[in-house]
């Protein structure tokens, strides 16, 4: 990926160009201290005097009001503020007619930003004030009083927090007076331009010591370039938050949001006081000191797909290749490209005006559909329909360009999400909520409902990733997290009224991604690949999940690598550095999956006999016991050596009943509360008992047998007989309650329990002779 940039052979401007802003993606506004505000036309390559500013103004800063929020535009969106030199901000219409001016600061105003849904503006100024005001120039507050000029600002992503310059420091301080401020030492010169995005909720800052810097929202260096050659007098984020640009002297400067490099740019432009970025992340321009404005648009842009690579050569081209045979397709559009997706055998790009979907069968018809809002800023793909993200809200397609639907939630802010947040597979969709960051909330894909009761998933801590597994029946559907302190978990989608079984899977985990084409996951946990080649075994036995991971060794990685896709037995890499590093996973696993998913228990266990992996056997034991199949799950387990659990499994299928092998099943799961309820429901009431005897669960086995009148005695005899055992006497009240009306007597008490057996034998003969004689007749 590069810049392809253009500048015109005589500048426009007169003098140095201070600031810019787009009003549409070809559209451009640019201000220069010749006092004149110019407005550049991209289609037709036309630039026009907008108004000439009296002398007394030289702009420093201009920041256009939002467009739209929330997927509704905006009633005052027609223009921006202007702060200058004069210690005054200037609001200026769009035909260049100066609204209002307000006295700010004393000295320059040096900052001035709208907030994301324009309800308020804050500036910053020379004097060091940080003022915040309504949007018709009114002074709501001083939010801080620094010794120094701040010469940058920006608003956090949810527009309650303030990000500012002070000499080599940033600081974020909250709007709520009684909130903490957070300060840290950022720069070893003084920080001369920030940006905060609202997606990635990612920091730029770029200062006199010729270094940008890459910080978390808590202030965490993420990323440190080296030294440039000069100052770094400018930087702006994408606006979908995956690249960003830095200006210096005479350079121009690519980077992704990990903080490494795509490409550098040496045009002769003096020092770039300012970059703004279309509102397609496509396109950018730059604010020369020699009064030249640049314009520039990222092209060569790649995506892989196994034998098939795409490259974006132009704003309005593409070229696919097909590795195996050299093949080469070009695609032409109409408008430029904004996004593009490759995944299970489809292309789709979105282009300003029109979606285009590809099949890796045919590129020579595509099927075309007009899109409602031009700016797309996400493309997520499932295996029979993909997603649309723009800024009016989320839509569904299927491949064929029909729309499923359009999920919706209180409060939703689409312009906000990104692929860390939002997940999707055949048939639900899974989004955090960007109210509350613990709740992830499910929808159906066909229609736009809340999954099940409705209930979302509520975690403990905030969620930072999130990601759904892409096969199997959506009964089975699991979602994995990974919260804030970088735990991995594990949880059920469709939980039916129950509370969602939320299971903690690994920890230190950076980041994750499903297989396409079984439920295998892989992430970057301590700097190692890990692979979880069956990670709901934590729902059937959690003691078997190390042995069911596959680890590749630090070493391979230079630095912290980001999984970009999973597909196949191919794991794709991004180091810290830029480069693209490919792993591989054992084809066996996933081979194993097929299998268990088509019930083809035969086919596994050979395939187990044949590669001799204590991890592949693992995967099998947990498999087989998740289906019930108690003779693989038996096997398999005698092969890694799990005898008491081989023990159990002949326990289980020596139950009496088909309910009584099914509560040992769950109680095998660790799932004791789901047990009883099953024996229960059955009327097994003496099974149901003895499974809270057997987990030494007094109270509750002598509550069932009070309330069900049976069995009282059974329980205080084993009571009586683990109290022997251990040397202890009688201190619970209730025990000591009913002991003095009963006797114990364990003749009868064996005889009871043996007919209470052999009814449960006959009950199930009796179930399965009807049942024999109804597939006859």
């Amino acid at each position: 990926m590069r810049l392809k940039t253009t500048l015109q052979r005589e500048p426009k401007h007169k003098d140095l160009v201070s600031c810019l802003g787009w009003t549409t993606a070809d559209e451009l506004y640019s201000c220069s201290d010749d006092h004149q505000i110019l407005k550049w036309n991209l289609v037709n390559n036309e630039t026009n005097l907008v108004v000439k500013l009296s002398e007394d103004i030289y702009p420093l800063d201009m920041h256009w009001f939002p467009k739209t929020v929330g997927g509704k535009k905006q009633s005052q969106a027609e223009i921006f503020v202007l702060s200058s030199t004069d210690g005054k901000f200037h609001l200026v219409s769009k035909i260049g007619r100066i609204e209002k001016s307000v006295d700010a600061h004393k000295g320059a105003v040096l900052a001035g930003r709208w907030n994301h849904d324009g309800t308020a503006l804050v500036t910053a100024g020379e004097d060091g004030l940080i003022k915040i005001w309504s949007k018709v120039g009114m002074l709501r507050s001083t939010l801080a009083n620094q010794g120094s000029p701040v010469y940058s600002v920006a608003w956090g992503p949810d527009s309650d927090r303030i990000l500012y310059t002070s000499e080599m420091q940033l600081t974020i301080k909250p709007l709520q007076p009684s909130a903490k401020v957070m300060q840290w030492k950022a720069h070893d010169g003084i920080v001369l331009k920030v940006d905060w995005n609202s997606v990635n909720s990612l920091i730029l800052s770029g200062g006199e010591d010729c270094k940008y810097k890459v910080w978390d929202s808590f202030g965490r260096l993420l990323h440190s370039s080296s030294p440039h050659d000069y100052p770094v007098t400018s930087l702006s984020w994408a606006p979908d938050g995956e690249m960003f640009a830095v200006g210096s002297f005479n350079t121009l400067r690519l980077c992704d949001k990990t903080g490494w490099s795509y490409a550098v740019e040496k045009p002769h432009t003096g020092s770039l006081f300012s970059l703004a970025w279309s509102a397609d992340s496509t396109q950018l321009a730059g604010a020369c000191g020699n009064g030249h404005v640049i314009f520039a648009h990222v092209v060569e842009q790649c995506w892989e797909w196994k034998n098939f690579v795409i490259t974006l050569t132009k704003r309005r081209s593409m070229q696919v290749t097909n590795v195996m045979n050299d093949a080469v397709d070009i695609l032409e559009f109409r408008d430029p490209v904004i996004k593009a997706s490759l995944a299970f055998a489809h292309l789709v790009v979105a282009t300003s005006l029109q979606c285009y979907v590809y099949s890796s069968r045919n590129w020579n018809t595509p099927l075309i559909f007009d899109l409602k809002e031009g700016t797309v800023s996400l493309i997520l793909q499932a295996e029979k329909h993909f997603l649309l993200v723009d800024g009016a809200g989320l839509y569904i397609f299927s491949y064929e360009g029909r729309l499923l639907s359009s999920p919706k939630f209180l409060d939703m802010r689409a312009d906000i999400l990104n692929a860390q947040v939002l997940s999707l597979c055949d048939d639900t969709i899974a989004i955090r909520d960007n109210r509350d960051e613990k709740v992830i909330l499910f929808f159906d894909v066909s229609s736009g409902k809340a999954v099940g009761d409705g209930n979302p998933l509520t975690h403990k801590l905030e969620v930072v990733e999130i990601a759904l597994d892409q096969c199997g029946p959506a009964t089975d559907r699991k979602i994995a997290l990974i919260d804030k302190n970088r735990d991995l978990y594990l949880a059920s989608v469709r939980h039916f009224g129950r509370e969602p079984k939320i299971c903690k899977t690994g920890t230190m985990v950076d980041n994750i991604a499903w297989n396409d084409s079984a439920n295998i996951l892989c992430g970057i946990q301590d700097n190692k690949l890990t692979v979880w080649c069956y990670p709901s075994v934590v729902f059937t036995d959690k003691e078997l999940l190390p042995k069911t991971l596959h680890i590749r060794d630090s070493s391979d990685f230079n630095s912290v690598p980001h999984i970009l896709n999973f597909f196949g037995t191919k794991v794709t890499l991004r180091q810290g550095d830029g480069s693209l590093v490919y792993s591989s996973v054992p084809p066996y696993t996933v081979l194993l999956h097929e299998y268990c998913s088509s019930a083809r228990w035969e086919d596994a266990l050979c395939l187990c006999r044949l590669v001799k992996d204590q991890s592949l056997w693992a995967c099998l034991a947990s498999m087989a016991m998740a289906n019930r199949e108690l003779t693989t799950a038996e096997m398999a387990y005698g092969a890694i050596g799990e005898l008491p659990r081989v023990e159990y499994i002949k326990t289980i299928k020596e139950q009496p009943s088909k309910e009584s092998a099914l509560a040992h099943m769950l109680l095998f799961s660790g799932q004791a509360q789901e047990a009883e309820s099953a024996l229960l429901q059955a009327g097994l009431i003496y099974q149901a008992i003895r499974v809270n005897i057997d987990l030494f669960n007094w109270e509750r086995a002598l509550e069932l047998a009070v309330k069900h009148k049976t069995h009282v005695d059974t329980v205080l005899a084993y009571r009586e007989k683990f109290l022997q055992k251990s040397g202890k006497k009688e201190t619970n009240k209730r025990f000591l309650h009913y002991s003095e009306g009963v006797d114990v007597d364990w003749e009868n008490i064996r005889a009871k329990i043996d007919m209470e057996l052999s009814k449960e034998r006959e009950k199930a003969a009796n179930v399965s002779v009807r049942s024999s004689g109804a597939s006859y007749r």
